[in-house]
């Protein structure tokens, strides 16, 4: 059967018609932002107070697009007596993501937590130099990371989250004692000033004790006095 002369046309205005009479889902990009969720792999932050030096990251890399310098620097003993440690010190910290392909093995290996997934990802370049990103760099992508999800009701405390209360609490404590020495020395201190500062009572002398009389021995008569009996004079 042949075709209908403009059945295709007819088709093909209907398909506009309906699609114009629905919503539309174009994401106006740049004027407004996509809604990521949080666990978009954008670029790499490296918190560069807990890199250790250790070069797993780089180690782990497929494609060998992190770069690591340091240098060993000797630390003096914590006490008297004690030995001399060396500890390493971050010179460079860099990521070429003109080379990267976003696997996440170097977050996933970092066992002191320095590397973090951020969902920027508008950092194109006109020149390919400039995707690499040295630690100065990636210490800013520090400020865009989401923060973790909360914890289920029942779960566990973070043991760094109770080491970090535990350590705080015992400051709290002994700051508290602290201030409560200083307010007993205070108050002793005031105490003994008081002392110094009243005057000397004067000496008193001491009394003979009086015998007190009663009521009784008052009020009653004293007994006659009587010539004591003998010889007169004249009587034989």
């Amino acid at each position: 059967m042949a075709p209908i002369p403009g059945s295709g046309l007819a088709k093909g205005l209907a398909v506009t018609l309906r699609t114009m009479t629905k919503k539309t889902v174009t994401a106006q990009y740049p004027d407004v932002q996509p809604e990521l969720p949080p666990r978009t792999r954008g670029v790499i932050a490296l918190f560069e107070e807990n890199c250790t030096v250790c070069m797993l990251c780089a180690r782990e890399c497929p494609d060998w697009c992190i770069y690591i310098d340091s240098h060993k620097e000797t630390v003096p003993p914590a006490a008297p007596g004690g030995r001399e440690r060396s500890r390493n010190v971050l010179d460079r910290f860099a990521i070429d993501f003109s080379l990267c392909m976003y696997c996440g093995i170097c977050i996933e290996v970092c066992p002191f937590d320095a590397l973090f997934w951020t969902p920027e990802f508008e950092y194109a370049e006109t020149d390919i130099h400039e995707l690499t990103h040295e630690r100065d760099k990636l210490r800013e992508w520090m400020w865009t990371v989401p923060a973790p999800p909360a914890l289920d009701p029942g779960a566990e405390e973070p043991k760094e989250i109770a080491a970090a209360r535990k350590t705080a609490d015992k400051l709290a404590a002994e700051q508290a004692a602290e201030a409560e020495r200083a307010a007993q020395a205070a108050q002793a201190a005031q105490a003994a000033q008081a002392e110094e500062s009243a005057p000397a009572a004067e000496p008193t002398q001491p009394t003979q004790p009086t015998q007190a009389t009663k009521p009784e021995d008052a009020r009653r008569p004293e007994p006659p006095v009587t010539p004591p009996s003998g010889p007169q004079e004249g009587q034989s």
